[in-house]
């Protein structure tokens, strides 16, 4: 093979790798809102749903049975908050608009953003399991020092599996990705 061939050669390659990352790179970027609406259709991974309180209004609650809703939080590792439920467990009759409320206060010296993801095991449940307000629909920000109680207004579907009687909604609060690194870089915390 000439040097002019093996020239040749080698910049072929290098244009098929060039085009083979670029396309995986955005595939990738396509995957996120594809995976989104997978998860709401399926409630795979604990996504769950959103109607407006004129749907749930709409519902025939099916008074003739109980679902257990247990509540948990958490927060990322370098986000300065304290995130818990006030109630930690309620029985809810499905079909009926239930309200909880989660506090959440800012450690930290400085104003912090952040985003609850939340979800909902078993997995199989989520697509039974809507809200019509949440705290998570948003990013919050909290002042230093500040703390907020944050409602959540939900209803489990009348239609769920009478075989699910306990449902578990899950909260991880994470720093907001675009205020990150906005703050001081020493984490100083309010005693």
């Amino acid at each position: 093979m000439s040097n002019a061939e093996l020239k040749r050669a080698n910049r072929k390659t290098a244009i098929k790798l060039v085009l083979a990352t670029t396309t995986m790179f955005f595939f990738g970027y396509a995957l996120i809102p594809l995976y989104d609406v997978f998860c709401e259709v399926t409630g795979l991974n604990g996504k769950t749903g959103r109607l407006s309180s004129q749907e749930v209004s709409q519902m025939s609650p099916d008074e003739s049975r109980l679902v257990d809703v247990e509540f948990v939080a958490s927060v990322g590792a370098d986000l300065p908050w304290e995130f818990y439920p006030l109630v930690a467990k309620i029985s809810v009759v499905p079909g009926a608009e239930t309200q909880v409320d989660f506090m959440v206060v800012n450690n930290a010296q400085y104003a912090v953003t952040g985003n609850a993801v939340p979800s909902v095991a078993p997995n199989e449940a989520a697509k039974y399991f809507s809200k019509t307000e949440c705290f998570c629909f948003t990013k919050q920000s909290l002042k230093a020092g500040e703390s907020r109680k944050m409602p959540v207004r939900f209803v489990v579907d009348p239609d769920i599996p009478r075989g699910v009687s306990l449902l578990t909604l899950g909260y991880t609060f994470f720093e907001a990705l675009d205020t990150a690194g906005l703050h001081p870089t020493e984490h100083t915390y309010i005693n």
